[in-house]
């Protein structure tokens, strides 16, 4: 495993570094005032300036490997570049056409969508023109276990009907968002893992009632897509809506949380760091009882062990991405269970030192601390819990031993 960054990373790591501190650092208060004075679920106009300079550098879709209009790059050459990203989760990925849940979409549909679907979803997503939502989590039932799902997807003649509730749609506040990628049941009574299927459903489909955004620990998350509970209540959507063919959708739930985990780690390394960086400089800037805090044995013990966390996620998970580009996702199911489980982990961590070193204003809105730990504690969720990805990696452990 050689973890050095090839040519092609090095040179990206320097436009985005550059971008960064060109664009994205200095456009962060003004995405603050926009979003705080525009109405709520909407992206400040400052993203779409930030997208044209993105696209300019030539920065665009990234995260996209296997189609023309992505950067054409592997899971150990993107990870780094997610990791700058993640140092201003919700401007940069957004500026850059990497932002989730229409990263996971766009994988779907290029991987399992048909030519006329691409066509009419995948282009306009490419070319950052609409967003997406992906409609998976359940109100009524625990939906760690996909298998769970309740929302049915039944065949009625010429068109699928689909009836149900769902909640935590990512992306579906957001003004702009067309298209929903739901997963429902097609079949109750088939074998447990190919009782669900995917399918593509225009936003504006009657039927298809948007209730109420979800706030994420009192943030609407609004700029960067919303969440949303919606219900489906008799809705039509063409044959050719349905995504692959029935049955399909656990595997296409696995095929598209595989990368977005290791894309969902890199950024909170990201987040990590900047929150060690932020926690530094405030260490060494301010007194209390005489001395800067950076000189108070505990502190300092918060910086070293930071670092050791960082270093030792930053590893594991490029250990993945190197993995999954060599042998692929499945033979690095065990790896992915173990980055989704340590680096949520992680990131709270060291985000809960630095807001302590930050005092008060570390849990204000003058530092970016508070909403970045809101994130950080909610990936350890999202995608699947904590004891879910512990069971299961316990599990496929034992298997080598029983």
């Amino acid at each position: 495993m050689d973890f050095g960054y090839d040519a092609t990373t090095e040179d990206l790591r320097a436009r985005l570094l550059s971008f960064m501190d060109e664009y994205v650092y200095p456009a962060e208060t003004v995405f603050a005032e926009q979003a705080g004075a525009g109405p709520e679920w909407t992206t400040p106009p400052i993203v779409e300036e930030l997208k044209e300079r993105a696209r300019e550098r030539k920065l665009w879709n990234l995260f996209l490997p296997h189609h023309p209009a992505g950067a054409g790059l592997t899971n150990l050459q993107y990870a780094p570049l997610a990791e700058i990203t993640g140092r201003s989760p919700y401007l940069a990925p957004e500026a850059l056409n990497c932002a989730a849940p229409d990263t996971g979409n766009m994988e779907v549909l290029a991987m399992f969508g048909t030519p006329a679907q691409q066509e009419r979803w995948l282009a306009p997503l490419l070319a950052g023109e609409i967003r997406s939502a992906f409609c998976m989590t359940e109100p009524d039932v625990a939906s760690s276990d996909a298998t769970n799902i309740a929302t049915r997807i039944e065949r009625d003649g010429d068109a699928y009907v689909v009836n149900g509730r769902k909640w935590w749609s990512s992306g579906a506040m957001n003004p702009r968002c067309e298209i929903l990628i739901v997963m429902g049941k097609s079949d109750p009574e088939g074998p447990r893992h190919r009782q669900q299927s995917m399918i593509l459903v225009p936003r504006e489909t009657p039927g298809v009632t948007v209730r109420r955004g979800m706030r994420v620990f009192g943030y609407g998350d609004g700029p960067h897509g919303g969440h949303a509970e919606i219900t489906f209540e008799g809705v039509r959507v063409p044959l050719e809506n349905l995504i692959a063919t029935e049955g399909d959708g656990f595997a296409i739930a696995q095929a598209r949380l595989g990368p977005g985990r290791v894309h969902h780690c890199m950024r909170l390394i990201g987040m990590a760091e900047r929150a060690l960086e932020l926690m530094c400089r405030r260490a060494a800037a301010r007194v209390a009882f005489g001395r800067p805090i950076a000189e108070h044995g505990v502190v300092a013990d918060w910086i070293a062990e930071a670092r050791v966390r960082i270093e030792q996620a930053r590893l594991l998970v490029l250990k993945t991405a190197w993995l999954m580009d060599t042998v692929g996702n499945k033979e690095a199911h065990t790896e992915i269970q173990a980055i989704k489980i340590a680096t949520p982990q992680m990131a709270e961590w060291v985000l809960d030192k630095s807001i302590q070193v930050h005092g008060a204003g570390g849990v204000s809105q003058d530092f970016p601390l508070a909403q970045l730990w809101t994130a950080a504690r909610t990936l350890r969720l999202a995608d699947g819990p904590d004891e879910v990805h512990r069971a299961a990696l316990a599990r496929r452990e034992i298997r080598r031993y029983a």
